[in-house]
């Protein structure tokens, strides 16, 4: 049977209490887990908490991908650098968390990605990001200059553990601080990494560095299922 793209219509919608086990991800060596299913709530959060995350393009089946490496920060790693230091002591963004949710996330899909064609946030990933972010699982930050949007990042946090998803700047450093402000309050309340997915340059100068799949999945199970 041909796997629709997007969103299957005839997968079940799972709400946020409902789980799905996902194949292992320890046997993927492309990242691909699985292909298709939907974005409904309990699907999302199934896929986090076993360390996969969905990325396809439009006209593709939802694909579910662990790739290997992952790229994550931890607390103790997280880079401040001293001109960062300077902007965020500065007056030249206001930075706030969880305002504006749905501006952040299309601001991500509209920003222009060095050597991508189009944006993999479309329509049904704002929408299912959304649902999340109204059910208490996602979270954003946005930085504003003279009162307009210049920057910020979104992400899905469970447990004790942050899954970065996208970032976008429209003015230089504006989304180097929506983050940094972020991940110090989520490292203040016990967050134990962020997960960045893979790597970046921009996100390596903020302290990302890459660990093997296998350690990642032994992170993320202690993170969401501590002692």
């Amino acid at each position: 049977m041909r796997i629709p793209a997007g969103p299957d219509p005839r997968f079940p919608y799972l709400n946020q209490h409902q789980r799905y086990r996902f194949p292992s991800p320890q046997g993927a060596r492309d990242g691909i887990v699985a292909l298709g299913g939907n974005l409904s709530p309990g699907m999302l959060l199934s896929a986090y908490e076993q360390g996969i995350f969905p990325w396809y393009n439009p006209g593709e089946p939802v694909i579910w991908q662990s790739p290997d490496p992952r790229f994550v920060i931890f607390p103790s790693a997280l880079h401040i650098s001293r001109s960062m230091q300077k902007v965020l002591r500065s007056a030249l963004f206001d930075v706030r968390l969880d305002g504006d949710f749905p501006s952040v996330i299309s601001a991500c899909a509209a920003a222009e990605r060095p050597g991508q064609q189009g944006t993999w946030i479309g329509g049904d990933m704002i929408d299912a990001y959304g649902e999340l972010f109204n059910l208490g699982y996602a979270c954003c930050a946005a930085s504003y200059a003279a009162g307009e949007l210049a920057g910020g990042c979104y992400g899905v946090l469970l447990g004790s553990v942050f899954f970065g998803e996208s970032m976008f700047a429209r003015k230089a450093n504006a989304s180097k601080a929506a983050f940094l402000v972020l991940a110090q309050k989520l490292f203040r309340q016990g967050v134990a990494f962020i997960d960045c997915q893979v790597p970046s340059a921009h996100l390596a100068s903020l302290g990302g560095v890459e660990v093997p799949r296998a350690h990642f999945l032994e992170l993320l199970k202690t993170a969401l299922h501590p002692l």
